[in-house]
């Protein structure tokens, strides 16, 4: 029999609604020194949807990736992740809510010193409380997803680029994680090698259909995984017909000077009227 729930996971669980958003900004506020970079903004991610955050450099697209995390309190308003209020969350509470998440950082962030299996499983590692068969079956299992089993035993200074982004998003999706936080996920990726990951992230969007928050300065990466989806038949990407939607609904959000001026999707940003949004998407 399984252990009961302990104090923490029972407020977490109990808070947490199958209808309600994933992720809730309510009038949020973030500046620093004297510089204000969020000015009450507020959106919601609904559960099982994918929603691309855009903005010029400094707009906040990665302190939104932060609040959600609780790795940063807003100046005001509140924060809501799987119907929990952050904001008014203790480090404890936080640290229980956070294995609820799994986020694929900028740059990979990878442990150079380590393994790809141990980068993996390092998660599963430090809960203490699951064997190495399973935690070995696991590993080969997201490996297998990411099309990199073969990479167990090399260690980040052996992969290119894209693989070690594709071993980042093992990492994060190895606790079956309720959200995915993406920061940047094609930053200094060649086009080709981009695409590779954009294919990847269509896959898991497809595949398991975990609600996902992705911070990126590449419209082009968003507008494919709009007008795509993912051929489980031939394991590959596939356009969808003309004014199709996918299964999974994409949408998105875009900064300016601190605000949210649009949040739609492909469909009603492509007919925005918007001067500013027009150039922006042009």
């Amino acid at each position: 029999m399984a252990a009961p729930p302990n104090a923490i996971e029972e407020r977490l669980e109990s808070t947490t609604s199958s209808a309600a958003p994933v992720v809730r900004f309510e009038n949020v506020s973030m500046g620093f020194e004297d510089k204000t970079v969020l000015d009450e903004i507020s959106f919601h991610l609904p559960r099982g949807e994918t929603k691309a955050v855009f903005g010029v450099a400094g707009s906040g697209k990665s302190t939104i990736l932060k609040l959600a995390l609780g790795l940063l309190k807003p100046d005001a308003g509140s924060i809501y992740v799987l119907g929990n209020d952050i904001t008014q969350m203790r480090e404890e509470e936080l640290f229980e809510l956070r294995r609820k998440v799994g986020i694929v950082f900028q740059e990979s962030a990878l442990f150079d010193s380590l393994s790809v299996r141990e980068n993996v499983a390092f998660r599963l590692m430090e809960e203490g409380n699951i064997s190495d068969e399973e935690i070995e079956r696991r590993v080969r299992e997201v490996l297998s997803f990411v099309e990199l089993e073969h990479t167990l035993d090399k260690f980040p200074a052996e992969l290119s680029g894209g693989m070690r982004r594709r071993v980042a998003i093992a990492r994060a999706i190895i606790t079956e994680p309720e959200i995915l936080l993406y920061d940047s996920p094609t930053a200094g990726l060649d086009p080709v090698t981009s695409t590779t990951i954009v294919e990847l992230i269509v896959k898991q969007r497809d595949v398991y259909k975990t609600s996902s928050l992705m911070v990126t300065h590449r419209l082009q990466d968003a507008f494919v995984m709009a007008s795509h989806y993912f051929d489980r038949q031939t394991n590959r990407m596939r356009r969808l017909p003309p004014g199709a939607r996918g299964e999974v609904p994409m949408s998105f959000l875009i900064l300016r000077d601190g605000k949210v001026i649009f949040d739609g999707d492909a469909q009603d940003l492509a007919h925005s009227k918007d001067e500013y949004i027009r150039e922006y998407i042009s």
